[in-house]
């Protein structure tokens, strides 16, 4: 049975083609028409997951869309109405996007893909969320703890998965939303929503959780771990312009400028900035203000999720959880709740974001909507994308007249590179199949020496051009990753390997990848999922004692990661970066100048 699975239209937008409950392909969007966060129908990521099945739309049994158009619409319409006449002008655009694109889901998915309307299937967008958490993970039984904005209505929901079932349990609706209370924050601070969440993330540590008594003033959690909030300090239920309200302002003050540079007196001042301005001392002042507020809504929201999972655990007895929806990318958190909770293994799908709802939709059908039981399938890894060979690579690279040396011998090539890692070159690595969902876990990353306390600042200046507090990951070799990190039993949460968890650093051998708190988001890599980067690790851990490597999307800031040789090419020649591995090529900047 061959099912597809849709997300799209709102952000992120996705598609993932499963075979009798296996996992063949998924891609989201972005990759193919290079448009970060493409929220539009996934047109390329479809014809990809085709493909890679071998087959054409006309071979699909079922197409599955991530959630239900009809009653989100219902929400913004009694949303609408309740808060009228405050919520005219966004009700106004509202419509005009919904009438456009958004309602006619059904239509669209028809005339584009030619398949009959009785192979169509929506799915509740927790729905999907639940199940793309659940049936991917190894567990017979699992709590399941969905957080995000809004979906239709629900903004978190938790359950139980039993085999081929999800059983939802309770959920919190909108407007009270976790997801949403994050983002207004985020607005706050001087970011994009659904965009700068990990930025805020990231900030966090330069600053001191100084307001959190007032960001409490914002939401109550009850002793069964739900939630509400003052809607009096939002405005996102009306307003199309701003997600706080005058009254948030009274208690938070400005907001930050979106432009403005961050520097506080523990990241520094970097190059990139240009020269000091006059009133340094003021603006560092003015930013640590904002990092502590970016630590104090961190602080609030860890403190909620870890009160939900805890209820869960106590409602329901079970130690092994699966997360997904945009907050369980909150990899920080993700942190506290296995070492601050009963729970002994944690889940999250690596898209926990509404692209995993492609995956969500199609595996809920298929288990829970079609009654098919669960085969073993486990999703390990993350390598899901298209990959190109090496006929394509060398096409590109011959095009263009570049010069590069090709291995037929891999240990010789992964000696060439760990021989560049350790004279201090960055790496842009690129590898087989492109990665599943917003993290690059070693088949397009960019890596360097991470015991070169140097190698952060040249990463940030000469090669991603970003801001000073957006930290590096390490990529640390499964069984080793204790040596280095605080995470006891590291190869039994998945969540590892998917560089979904922020942990304590027990080593000074590692600070390039070392946060300003000491911390980091390490991704454990095993030999059976990606056994050419394992093998790169370990060669530089024998030539170094340290099988550690700092890892990095393979992009540019504002680009999505790349896809093909071209992109890879691209970033490269725009960027500092002074090597490149594609496939079983190597090409060295100096070799192309």
């Amino acid at each position: 049975m061959r099912i597809l699975g849709i997300s799209c239209f709102y952000h992120d937008a996705a598609a993932a083609l499963v075979e009798d409950g296996r996992l063949i392909a998924a891609a989201e969007e972005e990759r193919f028409s290079r448009k970060k966060h493409d929220s539009g129908f996934p047109e390329g990521a479809i014809q990809y997951c085709l493909e890679t099945g071998g087959m054409s739309a006309r071979d699909l049994d079922q197409v599955v869309f991530y959630e239900k158009p009809f009653a989100k619409f219902e929400r913004i319409l009694i949303t609408a109405l309740q808060s009228y006449p405050r919520a005219r002008g966004s009700f106004t655009e509202a419509m005009m996007t919904w009438m456009g694109d958004k309602l006619w889901v059904r239509e669209h998915i028809r005339n584009r893909l030619e398949v009959d309307k009785s192979k169509l299937l929506f799915v509740d967008h927790h729905g999907s969320h639940a199940a793309s958490a659940f049936y991917p993970s190894r567990f017979d039984k699992a709590a399941i703890l969905t957080v995000d904005g809004v979906g239709e209505w629900t903004t978190a929901s938790f359950g139980v998965g039993d085999g081929q079932k999800i059983h939802l349990l309770r959920e919190i609706r909108f407007p009270h939303s976790l997801g949403l209370l994050y983002s207004v924050f985020t607005a706050f601070l001087g970011f994009e929503v659904n965009e700068g969440e990990y930025k805020v993330m990231g900030m966090a540590p330069y600053g001191q959780p100084r307001y959190v008594d007032k960001v409490w003033k914002l939401i109550e959690v009850a002793s069964d771990g739900s939630f509400g909030l003052d809607m009096d300090y939002f405005a996102y239920h009306y307003s199309r312009d701003t997600g706080y309200s005058r009254k948030f302002l009274d208690l938070f003050g400005a907001p930050r400028k979106p432009n403005l540079n961050f520097f506080t007196s523990s990241s520094g001042y970097p190059s990139y900035f240009g020269a000091k301005p006059g009133n340094y001392n003021e603006l560092v002042r003015e930013n640590e203000h904002y990092a502590d507020v970016a630590a104090s809504i961190q602080k609030v929201t860890e403190e909620v999720m870890l009160a939900m999972v805890r209820a869960i655990h106590k409602e329901t007895g079970l130690t092994r959880l699966c997360m997904a929806g945009g907050v369980a990318l909150n990899s920080v958190a993700n942190g506290r709740i296995v070492r601050e909770t009963p729970i002994e293994e944690l889940y999250v799908q690596p898209a926990a974001g509404d692209s995993g709802g492609a995956i969500g939709a199609a595996l809920y059908a298929y288990h829970a909507l079609l009654g098919q039981p669960r085969n073993g399938h486990v999703m390990d890894h993350a390598y899901w994308g298209k990959e190109y060979s090496d006929a394509d690579v060398r096409g590109a690279l011959d095009r263009r007249g570049i010069r590069y040396a090709f291995f037929d011998d891999e240990p010789k090539l992964l000696d060439a590179t760990v021989d560049d890692l350790i004279a201090g070159k960055v790496i842009g690595w690129y590898q087989g199949r492109f990665e599943w969902g917003p993290r690059a876990l070693g088949n397009r990353s960019i890596i360097g020496d991470p015991r070169r306390a140097e190698m952060k600042d040249i990463v940030n200046t000469k090669i991603k051009f970003r801001e000073p507090y957006r930290p590096f990951a390490p990529s640390v070799l499964a069984g080793e990753a204790e040596r280095f990190f605080d995470l006891a039993d590291s190869q039994r949460h998945d969540a590892a390997r998917f560089m979904l968890l922020v942990v304590p650093v027990k080593s000074d051998a590692v600070p390039a990848v070392t946060h300003v708190d000491n911390s980091a988001r390490l991704q454990t890599v095993f030999e059976s999922t990606n056994p050419r980067y394992y093998d790169l690790i370990r060669r530089f851990g024998q030539a170094t004692g340290v099988p550690v490597v700092l890892n990095t999307s393979f992009n540019l800031r504002g680009e999505p990661i790349v896809t093909t040789p071209d992109n890879a090419l691209n970033t490269f020649f725009a960027s500092e970066m002074d090597t490149l591995v594609l496939g079983n090529h190597i090409v060295h900047k100096a070799d192309n100048v």
